[in-house]
Parts: structure tokens; C-alpha cells; sequence
């Protein structure tokens, strides 16, 4: 997701001061004989409209219906609705429908909200999803919301509940893990698997702030409209007890090596730029629509052609990991870096989508005038999983 400055205007006031001009003179005595005069005739008073001017009054002052209103300061729902268009609707959709890329769940969904307390949004965004590509977005493990930021898209979100919030059962649970575990590989693992296509329930991050109760209702009455059906007939109270147990069994998380020590808050500073700044120029790459694969980025990587890389993705998913060399350059506000990047270089953008958010910053980077971009196309989990260069931390 550029975060909008909110101006404020201020009035300025014409000061106009009066002076007197009266002096004190002493009244010296009539002549003895004062010659003849003709009456004083006194000249006709002017109107205010036909005075003129002073010399120090502006000729025309703007009343108060003329001055421009000043600028409301936005509700928090309307912050996080900015918020929101920015960083989250590439993942999630405009309207919160979910799966516009990467599987992103759907976040107005009636259930989901109407079960999922305001601190458990709040870890969420803040913390993401480690391992996943929900980024963290909070300040504290490198992102670039601040605290009121995260609970202004979290108004936002609500603004969307219509259904009354639910009582979720957190009564203990009897539940055995082992028992659990059969389940969930027989009924649960091919959509929330380690390697799932949907919604990964093994996420440790997701299950040490996933109450009891809040696992309760998802799986007994299931998400409607979506493929996660109700189990509470199929599995028993019994069942569902024993997932619950199995999921909470799991071990903690373990914070991701690169987001440890010290977190320089966005924007991190650039680095250099581009990669061998006399290097060879790079084969077979096209501009953006248009995406290179992995394959033809890697061999001209290998073979030093110069070209600058940009981390597209959230700050601190870039201090996890991302490609040895690139600089970051997240996707919904590359401002601040638009002055230190070459237009006679190429550029290549990715991410972990694999290209949603690489995209947005592509089209972002053509409108700014750099016509050499282009897209990492298997995004950067094909760059790992063969074996290329990668590097933890906040430095390229």
C-alpha cells in the first residue's frame, strides 16, 4: 500500500492599525482687526462607499463565506480506507472478496468478522503471517504502520460487519491431540496443509493468537459461500474438540532469523543501484506487462549484466529475506526512491505473489517515466527453491 499527508490550511490576517495624527499647538491671539472673510462653506461629506482607499488597507478584503473551509481532519475509518486501497486491496480485493492474489482469504466475510476480536486483527496485520505472504505491517517488526494506522484499517475493516458480533464457547478444551492429528490429515490437510493452497492453519503465528473459540466456530460452522464447510455434524463436538488439541499441540513460532536485531523503520535506505554499474547489458528481458522468467534474470544475475533488483514486497519482509543485491522498494510507495533509481538501466521488480504487488510497482515505476521494467515472472520462492543467491537483514 504512499501514505497521504493531511494538510491543514491556515488563514492570514490583514492587520490594519490607526494612528492619530493630532499634534497640540498653542492658539495664538486674533488681530486687533481681522480683515473681512466670506463664511466657510463645509464640503459635503463623503459616503463610505466614495472614500478612498487607505494606504494600508488591502482595496478589497474576502468575507468569510469567500475563504476556502478548512480541511476536516479523516475518521479513522476513512484513514484505514486509504490504508487499505493502498497495501491491502492488491491481496485481498477492493472490497474485501478475497483471492485476488495469492489466495489472500476473504476479509468481509460476515463470519469472519462477526468471530474475530479487534486484538486478534490487530496481530494479524501487525505481525503477519511468517513463512506466508502476508507481510507484517506494524512498525515494530519493520513495517510502515504505525499503532494508530493498524487500528484505523481495523475501523475499516468493521465498517464492513453487518451481523452482531458472536459469543464464542472458550469453555476448556477435553480435545486429545492425537486423535486430532488423524483428523486433520483425513479431513483438514489438503486445504489448510503446510503446502496448502488455502488459508495454511499451521501457521504458528496464526495459532498462538487463534482462541479456542475462535477455532470452535470456523470449524463447526464452517465459512459460508466459501469451500470451508461446517464439520460440527460431521466430526461432534468430540471432533472438534480433538482438531483443536492437535492445531494447539504444534509448536510455537520461531521469529524468521532476518527480522531479528535492530529494524530501521521505512523507508530503509536505498543502497546501491544499479548491480554492476559496468556490466554488460541484460539478454532477453521485456518490459512490463509483459515478465522475464526467473531462468533468464538468473543467467543475466550470473553473468553480472547490469541491472537494478527491487524488493516489491512490505519492508519487513525484505529483512527475512529477498534476492543478495536487491534494494527494497515496497509496492505502494515508491516516492522516495524514484530520484536515486537509473532510467537507462533495467529494472526488475518482484515479490512473493508471485507478481501482484511486483506489477503494481512496475506500473507505478512506467507512469514515473522508466520505460526499461521488468517482472520477476515465478516471482521469489522460485528464485530460492533453485538455489539462487538470497540474504537476510535490511542491507542488499
Amino acid at each position: 500500500m504512499s501514505r497521504s499527508g493531511w494538510v491543514s490550511l491556515g488563514l492570514s490576517l490583514w492587520l490594519i492599525g490607526c494612528g492619530s495624527n493630532a499634534t497640540t499647538q498653542s492658539s495664538p491671539k486674533p488681530p486687533a482687526d481681522p480683515p473681512p472673510q466670506s463664511p466657510a462653506v463645509p464640503a459635503p461629506a463623503r459616503s463610505p462607499a466614495e472614500a478612498p482607499p487607505s494606504a494600508t488597507t488591502p482595496a478589497t478584503t474576502p468575507s468569510a463565506a469567500e475563504l476556502p473551509p478548512p480541511a476536516a481532519t479523516p475518521t479513522p475509518i476513512e484513514r484505514g480506507a486509504a490504508l487499505y486501497a493502498g497495501m491491502c486491496a492488491v491481496c485481498h480485493g477492493v472490497n474485501g472478496e478475497g483471492y485476488k492474489a495469492d489466495q489472500a482469504p476473504m476479509l468481509a466475510h460476515q463470519d469472519f468478522l462477526a468471530s474475530a476480536s479487534d486484538e486478534f486483527l490487530r496481530v494479524a496485520i501487525s505481525h503477519g503471517r511468517p513463512g506466508t505472504t502476508m507481510s507484517a505491517w506494524g512498525t515494530e517488526l519493520g513495517g510502515p504502520l504505525r499503532s494508530t494506522e493498524v487500528l484505523a484499517l481495523i475501523a475499516f475493516l468493521r465498517s464492513w460487519q453487518k451481523q452482531p458480533t458472536i459469543a464464542l464457547d472458550e469453555s476448556p478444551n477435553p480435545g486429545t491431540a492425537a486423535r486430532g492429528e488423524v483428523i486433520f490429515k483425513r479431513e483438514c490437510a489438503e486445504c489448510h496443509g503446510a503446502k496448502a493452497k488455502f488459508l495454511q492453519l499451521l501457521n504458528p503465528e496464526l495459532l498462538e493468537h487463534a482462541t479456542p473459540g475462535f477455532l470452535r466456530q470456523a470449524i463447526r460452522k464452517g465459512r459460508a459461500s466459501t469451500k470451508m464447510p461446517a464439520y460440527e455434524a460431521k466430526l461432534g463436538a468430540r471432533g472438534v474438540d480433538d482438531v483443536i488439541a492437535y492445531l494447539k499441540s504444534l509448536p510455537a513460532r520461531v521469529r524468521p532469523p532476518g527480522a531479528t536485531g535492530p529494524i530501521t523503520p521505512p523507508p530503509i535506505p536505498l543502497g546501491p543501484v544499479p548491480l554492476n554499474k559496468r556490466g554488460p547489458e541484460p539478454k532477453d528481458f521485456v518490459a512490463y506487462p509483459a515478465m522475464t522468467s526467473v531462468d533468464v534474470i538468473a543467467r543475466e544475475y550470473k553473468r553480472k549484466a547490469r541491472m537494478a533488483i527491487l524488493d516489491a514486497r512490505a519492508p519487513s519482509d525484505y529483512a527475512i529475506e529477498h534476492v543478495a543485491g536487491a534494494v527494497s522498494v515496497p509496492f505502494y510507495d515508491p516516492s522516495p526512491y524514484l530520484e536515486k533509481l537509473p532510467k537507462n538501466a533495467w529494472i526488475v521488480c518482484y515479490c512473493g505473489c508471485p507478481h501482484a504487488e511486483s506489477g503494481t510497482l512496475a506500473m507505478k515505476l512506467q507512469a514515473a517515466g522508466f520505460e526499461k521494467v521488468t517482472v520477476m515472472d515465478e516471482g521469489l520462492w522460485d528464485w530460492k527453491e533453485k538455489g539462487h543467491p538470497m540474504k537476510e537483514g535490511q542491507k542488499p
